[in-house]
Formats: structure tokens, sequence, C-alpha cells
């Protein structure tokens, strides 16, 4: 015992060094090791080998992204109750001006196609006032196709297929999405690793000074790494639920603990990136479900046709022809579908205001188990955490030969 506090007198400096390199190790590991789960987006390295690296969320972008899914549908968002929000007589309203202005370009360019010369033989006024005919019956339409989408919302639109195709479309948004949501969880582990470094590196010193084995650093090196890694990963989750310690402090993952805080900012994102309004009609219009929009818009339309030339009907078949008319209908339609997405864009404030998905994904997580919380963010760690950890004790073993090639020669 005298020897080891002679030498801790001689060589005070090299004893103080050991813990300070051990939290530095403890927190370049962890450092590296959240790096390594967001980047690189793409494989850096030699393809083929496993000389590269590509981080582990876009990695495994499609697997995560139909996790992050399947909680999304079979747990957050119901399409019905969002929709159910929706008024079609507001919906009506807000798009209605550049609905009128479209039906203009679409009656005039119909009329046009199918029967010019009947169109051009018309005077200004009355073609004016066949254009107002039409416009008059826009808002009972609207209306009805709004409330056919808002009641049949499960068979045009796939909700499933609309959040995985924008979250493995867009590499960038998974990572940004996992990332944004574990930011604090990821400062709490770089910290933690200068903590619980910092600790072990004084059980370092303790050893070195009794054995003076240079082997010593890099073996401690590698341990601090591993463990470290490890501890943290499993501190951000461990345990579940708030534990009693001691009758004084209470555990809790740290992830777990903060289920309010990312609730809300969870439901934030996928109202913001996910289940936008322009990516929810798009899945309605060229979705796999696509089909029974489009003949829910062709009947819709055709209908109002149908009662716009209901009274001059013997009149206008004699003129035009079943043939003729038949054409003039779909045409009718296929440009109306067409316009729906322009059409929208002017309901999308309203639209988004009503469904509120941010608040509903919110009130749903608050509602899950630990279980299902917790698969949130888990499996971004699960599948690769034992190469980061292994990284993490390769890191910190160089670090303690480091050490002793620096301090020890």
């Amino acid at each position: 015992m005298d020897a080891l506090l002679a030498d801790l007198a001689a060589h005070w400096y090299l004893y103080l060094a050991l813990p300070i390199i051990a939290a530095v190790i403890g927190y370049v590991t962890k450092l590296a090791a959240i790096e390594m789960m967001f980047r690189p987006l793409t494989f850096t390295g030699i393809k083929g080998t496993f000389l590269g690296w590509q981080g582990v969320v876009p990695r495994h972008g499609a697997r995560m992204a139909s996790v992050a899914t399947d909680l999304l549908t079979k747990n957050l968002i119901d399409p019905k109750e969002v929709f159910l929000r929706i008024d079609p007589d507001r919906i009506a309203k807000e798009v209605e001006a550049p609905l009128l202005r479209a039906v203009d370009d679409i009656a005039r360019e119909v009329l046009e196609k199918h029967h010019p010369q009947l169109w051009e033989a018309l005077p200004t006024l009355a073609q004016d006032l066949v254009i107002k005919q039409v416009q008059a019956s826009i808002p009972r339409l609207v209306k009805q196709l709004t409330e056919e989408i808002r009641d049949n919302i499960d068979d045009v639109l796939d909700v499933r297929e609309m959040a995985v195709t924008n979250l493995t479309r867009d590499r960038a948004l998974l990572v940004r999405l996992i990332r944004e949501v574990s930011r604090p969880e990821m400062a709490f582990i770089a910290r933690s690793g200068i903590y619980f470094g910092f600790t072990l590196g004084v059980v370092q010193a303790i050893v070195w000074g009794v054995t003076k084995e240079p082997w010593v650093l890099p073996i401690f090196g590698g341990l601090i790494g591993w463990f470290t890694d490890w501890l943290a990963i499993k501190m951000v989750f461990v345990p579940r639920e708030p534990v009693r310690v001691a009758g004084r402090f209470t555990v809790h993952g740290k992830f777990q603990r903060r289920r309010a805080e990312v609730a809300k900012q969870y439901g934030e994102i996928i109202a913001r990136e996910v289940m936008t309004v322009p990516n929810i009609v798009d899945s309605i219009l060229r979705g796999p479900r696509s089909d029974r929009v489009v003949a829910m818009v062709q009947r819709v339309v055709q209908q109002s046709v149908d009662q716009q030339v209901s009274i001059a009907r013997p009149v206008v078949t004699a003129a035009l022809g079943t043939r003729r008319l038949a054409e003039i209908k779909q045409s009718a339609a296929d440009k109306a579908y067409r316009t729906m997405p322009a059409t929208v864009r002017h309901a999308e404030g309203y639209l988004t205001e009503a469904m509120d998905v941010a608040r509903l994904i919110e009130q749903r997580m608050m509602r899950l188990s630990p279980e299902q919380y917790e698969g949130l963010l888990r499996p971004a760690f699960r599948q690769d955490e034992w190469k980061l950890v292994a990284v993490g004790a390769i890191i910190g073993f160089l670090i303690g030969e480091l050490q002793v090639l620096l301090l020890l020669h």
C-alpha cells in the first residue's frame, strides 16, 4: 500500500489522466454509436465485403418503416375517425371559387371538342347560360363526392401503403423522424459515456497502480467502450415502469419517462411529413385503390350531366346522339378527376385543421402500453445493437493502446 501511495505521489498526473481519458473514451464511443445509427444514408466502403458501413436506420429502412407504420395504422390512426371530422359543406365552400373557374374551362373544352358546330352556333349569352347552369350544380356535386369518399374511406385510401411509401421513398425522412424523436435520448447516451467512463477509469487507475501491466489500459478501454454503450442503451428503455429504489429514488427508462413529450412531437412530425393533405390526396388518386375513386368520380359527374340534360333529354339525344353524349360525360369525368389535386389544395388549410392528425396521434400514443410505446424507437437499436456495442469496445481498446504509447513511454 505504501508503494502504491508513493507511486501515486510520484506519477499523480498519470493516475489523473487515466479516468479523464476513460471519460473521453466513453463519450467518443457513444458519439460513434449514435452517428453509426443514422449515417451514412447509403453504403460507404467496398461493396460485397464487410469493409464499409451504412447507418442502421437507413439500411433497415423498409423494415423500420413497416414497424412504424404498423404502430401508426393499428394503434394511432383510424381513417374513419379522421375523415368523419370533415364537413362536406365546408369543403364545397373552400373549393367553390377555383372549382367554378375549372368547371368553366372543362365545360367549354368538352363541348367544343365533342360538338363544335352546336357550341359555336350558340350565341355568347347562351353559352354563358349553359356554363352557369353547370356551375350551379357544383356545390351539390362536391358535397356528394366528399360524403362518398368520407363514408368509404377504407375502400379508397390505404393508409399503410401511403405511410410506407413516404417513409421508404425518402431515407432522410425516416432518419429525421427517429432522430428528432430520440434526440434527448441520444444526448443522454453521449453524456452517460462521460460519467460511466470516468467511474470505470478510476477503477482502471487503481488496477494499473497495483499491477503495472500495460495490457490493463487497452483491456479496460475495450471494457469501458463495450459496457458503457450497452448500459446506456439499456437505460434508455429499462425499466419500462417506474421502480422505487431504497425508498427514495425512482428509476425509469428515459424514453418511457418522456412519453408525453414524445407523443406530442411524434404526432406533429407525422402530421407534417407523412399524413399530409397532399400525401393523402395523392394516395387516394394514385394509390392501389385509386380505381375505386375513378369510378366514384365518374359516377357522380355523369349523374350530374344527366341531371343537367334531363329536361331536354330527347332534344339533346337527338342533337348529339347517344354515343356522343356518353363521350361527353366520360370526358367531363376524366377532366374533373385530373383537376382534383389542384382544387383540393385550396382546402388544405381547413382539412389539416379539421383532421387534426397531430393531436389524434398524441392522444392515442398516451394510451399505448409501455411495450407498444417502446416499439416506436426500440427497433432502431435492436437490429444491430451488438455491432454498435462491439464498435464501442474496439474504439475503447484502440484508445487504451494509445494511452500505453503516449503515457507510459
